[in-house]
């Protein structure tokens, strides 16, 4: 039913590892492995426009919030109504609580795609292709080695051969240990982002089964293939740098990080951008907070220049002989 997800998937990684094959041998674990690498590079590349969406439904759901929790105490005894009054206050806000799952959802069908194509090149037997996968190729990735270990090896599989694979255990062994880290990591610095935890957001529950998930993928990730673990590390990796640029960059509203921008006076976000741009175009140095207007001194206002005067008559001083009314002698 899915066949044409994992032709689209293998087709992907032979025209990388074509492109890869001018660099370095073709036959090599070096150009197989880059070839899940870039392949995974690329799709993180197309997924950051639904990165960005689910920051932005995250952070309307934040502002939603409070709302929420009263309508949670009006109607705590009505469930249906709750459930309803909830549902219009995200529609008049234009808030989506399931728009945050996007990038996992979409990336969960790649997984399974190269999860899929990279088993059955393991398990094809000679001049068998595999999808888009001639069997030249395939039995290229079979006998690729990277660090001694070959892209479709398994932990599982190279623990259960006999003799076993030393270098094969251990290189499959140390990736699905950072995998599985990564994992937790990933989803424990994404959670602890978000200032205001909301039960009923289905991006917090799913994020919360992925921490409690993560320490058990480790156990499904040693039936994983090096490729596909390959892939994962990469992801996670793709995911933690873009979450740490991105929020340090744009730090989101209760955390420390933006209390500290507001004292400072200093904006961020894609507006103080524009603001500094602006005030660069017209000649004036963009204010650096608290010191810039400590100081700018307000300047005096000037005194009209065509006020009237005021003419102060003086009494004149008159003669003794005037002022008791006597002549003078």
């Amino acid at each position: 039913m899915l066949d044409w997800l994992y032709e689209i998937v293998s087709q992907l990684i032979v025209w990388i590892h074509t492109g890869l094959s001018t660099v370095v041998p073709k036959d090599s674990g070096w150009a197989w492995g880059g070839s899940i690498i870039l392949l995974t590079v690329l799709l993180r590349l197309l997924l950051v426009p639904l990165f960005v969406k689910q920051i932005h439904a995250s952070r309307k759901m934040q502002e939603l919030n409070p709302k929420v929790q009263a309508l949670r105490k009006k109607y705590k005894n009505d469930k249906q109504r709750l459930n309803q009054e909830v549902m219009k206050l995200y529609q008049e806000n234009g808030a989506n609580p399931l728009s945050g799952c996007l990038p996992l959802l979409v990336q969960m069908p790649i997984f399974i795609g190269l999860f899929q194509t990279l088993k059955r090149i393991s398990d094809a037997k000679p001049g068998q292709s595999v999808f888009a996968v001639s069997s030249d190729l395939v039995a290229s990735a079979q006998n690729a080695n990277i660090f001694g270990a070959h892209i479709p090896d398994t932990f599982l599989n190279a623990w259960g051969t006999d003799p076993k694979s030393w270098t094969a255990i251990v290189v499959t062994g140390i990736a699905v240990v950072i995998s599985s880290v990564t994992t937790f990591f990933t989803v424990r610095a994404s959670m602890k982002r978000q200032p205001v935890a909301d039960e009923a957001n289905p991006m917090m529950q799913a994020q919360k089964m992925m921490v409690f998930l993560a320490p058990l993928f480790g156990l499904f990730g040693l039936g994983f293939p090096l490729g596909v673990l390959m892939y994962w590390v990469t992801s996670n990796s793709w995911t933690l740098a873009q979450q740490h640029y991105i929020y340090k960059r744009y730090p989101p509203p209760g955390t420390d990080a933006a209390a500290a921008a507001a004292t400072t006076g200093t904006k961020t976000g894609p507006k103080a951008a524009g603001s500094k741009a602006g005030a660069s175009k017209n000649g004036q140095a963009p204010s650096s907070g608290i010191k810039a207007k400590l100081k700018k001194e307000p300047e005096p206002a000037p005194e009209p220049e065509d006020k009237p005067k005021v003419v102060r008559n003086q009494p004149t001083r008159k003669s003794r002989s005037k002022r008791s009314g006597t002549q003078k002698r």
